[in-house]
């Protein structure tokens, strides 16, 4: 298919079938421009998505006896693990979603569903003595929001060729991440203009937002065969080891970012006391830097390998991680947000480096199959579908890391308690271990530069050239 034929199904929102980015000329002559504009809008529908998810780590500061609703620590820590986790189970359904239904349309639908949680915010959120029960559902509908960098993701990595998916996959992810922050800065704004016990006036600002977003990427957006998957794409993923040990660091790394992102105001509240204007004030610039530095992890892992840069990563966060312990032990404020600050930015430059280990990994055990005799073509094509697979499983068990953060927090700072260090030694652990994953594994298999036969073959199915899909 032309270029100038893939754009004119892609204005009508039609399925665009024969997509191939690694078709120089294609990519050249049109399918660059039909990518970007297509990376644009899911970066800035991930972003809502990520705005949503993470609200209720800023609307906890807001709770207190002044408006009615003066729950405990442990309780505020509920409400920020709550939609973390909802969101960490649908990602894998939201990554199939996109090989099913096409990535426009899940795109549409999955920013027009973040209307719910944000209006049932806005209700009851206004209502003193609402139980704890009931924010606790809204925040797991609001979990949603998480499942949509799955989406997301699994989209991107179909349109753009090998060669640029990491700073590809960086851009979008980290748009997406931005929302953490995002939200953070309107907490801060609404509290230093309309004071601290207005919080539905967060949620409420997202509701046009959403409504637009969900519009444009009706009417702009396209799909593409490329990301059609067989329905056994995902268990034959979950059948390689190298989904499972890149699961394991995402957890170090993503799961970093959004479990400190969603708890760090809450900890500063408990551990120093800090006010609803203090803690906005501070929490809003480690997502913030940790955002912008995912695309500059993935850039370094397309120019030294992710493996490299992973193992870097988790060596700072370590050293990160000890900062915190010192600040705790002298109960310095300035050294503790710093030491937060240092890990943002590292966790950031990890999600996009451990992210380019997926299709590097699933490429090479393609280069193997193909020493050994098999159709590249074939062998490429199923790489790239067991990638997609993959990207979905990393990333919800990648954001299970964030419901593990806020729960060890959450053991650390109940009976009264004021100090984080248990927590900070179980995540120095965490690092140690994922250094050594990538350290015997991955730096190894890099400096071999050998590619690696797969522990499973994949399927006959899976590797079938793919049929030709109907419009719709």
């Amino acid at each position: 298919m032309s270029a100038a034929r893939a754009a004119t199904r892609s204005a009508k929102g039609r399925w665009i079938e024969d997509w191939d980015a690694e078709d120089e000329q294609f990519w050249e002559r049109g399918g660059k421009r039909i990518a970007r504009r297509n990376l644009y809008l899911s970066v800035v529908s991930e972003h809502i998505g990520f705005s949503v998810w993470s609200m209720w780590s800023v609307l906890v500061l807001f709770m207190t006896p002044r408006i009615g609703l003066g729950f405990a620590p442990d309780e505020k820590f509920l409400l920020v693990v709550t939609p973390t986790l909802v969101g960490a189970l649908l990602r894998p359904s939201y990554s199939y979603a996109v090989t099913r239904f096409g990535g426009r349309n899940w795109t549409v639908f999955a920013s027009a569903i973040l209307l719910v949680p944000a209006t049932l915010t806005v209700v009851f959120i206004q209502r003193p003595g609402t139980p704890l029960w009931v924010f606790l559902l809204i925040s797991a509908v609001g979990g949603v929001g998480g499942g949509n960098f799955a989406s997301s993701m699994t989209n991107i990595t179909g349109f753009f060729p090998r060669r640029h998916q990491g700073w590809a996959l960086g851009l979008n992810a980290g748009g997406g991440n931005l929302g953490v922050a995002a939200v953070q800065l309107l907490g801060l704004l609404v509290i230093s203009t309309a004071g601290d016990t207005h919080p539905a006036y967060i949620a409420a600002f997202y509701l046009p937002l959403i409504a637009v977003v969900s519009v444009v990427c009706a009417l702009k957006m396209d799909n593409i065969a490329t990301v059609r998957t067989d329905p056994g794409a995902q268990r034959e993923a979950l059948a390689q080891r190298d989904t499972w040990l890149i699961s394991l660091l995402y957890i170090g790394t993503f799961g970093s970012f959004i479990g400190y992102g969603f708890a760090f105001g809450l900890v500063l509240q408990t551990q120093f006391g800090s006010t609803p204007l203090q803690a906005a004030s501070y929490t809003f610039l480690g997502p913030l830097l940790g955002s912008f530095s995912r695309p500059f992890g993935g850039w370094l892992a397309d120019r030294f390998g992710g493996a490299r840069i992973t193992l870097m990563t988790f060596a700072g966060m370590g050293i990160g991680t000890g900062v915190l312990l010192l600040a705790s032990a002298r109960d310095s404020l300035p050294l503790f947000i710093a030491g937060f600050t240092a890990l943002f930015v590292l966790s950031g430059i990890g999600n996009g480096s451990t992210y380019k280990l997926i299709p590097a990994a699933f490429t090479r055990q393609a280069e193997a199959r193909i020493v050994q005799g098999e159709d590249a073509t074939r062998a490429f094509a199923a790489a790239r579908r067991l990638s997609g697979a993959a990207i979905g499983i990393s990333g919800a068990i990648g954001a299970l890391g964030g419901v593990a953060i806020n729960l060890a927090f959450r053991g650390a700072y109940s009976g009264g308690a004021s100090d984080g260090a248990p927590a900070f030694l179980s995540f120095l652990a965490y690092y140690a271990l994922c250094a050594a994953v990538v350290l015997t594994v991955y730096v190894r298999r890099e400096r071999a530069g050998a590619p690696v036969a797969p522990r499973q073959q994949p399927t006959e199915a899976a590797a079938a050239p793919r049929p030709e899909n109907v419009h719709v």
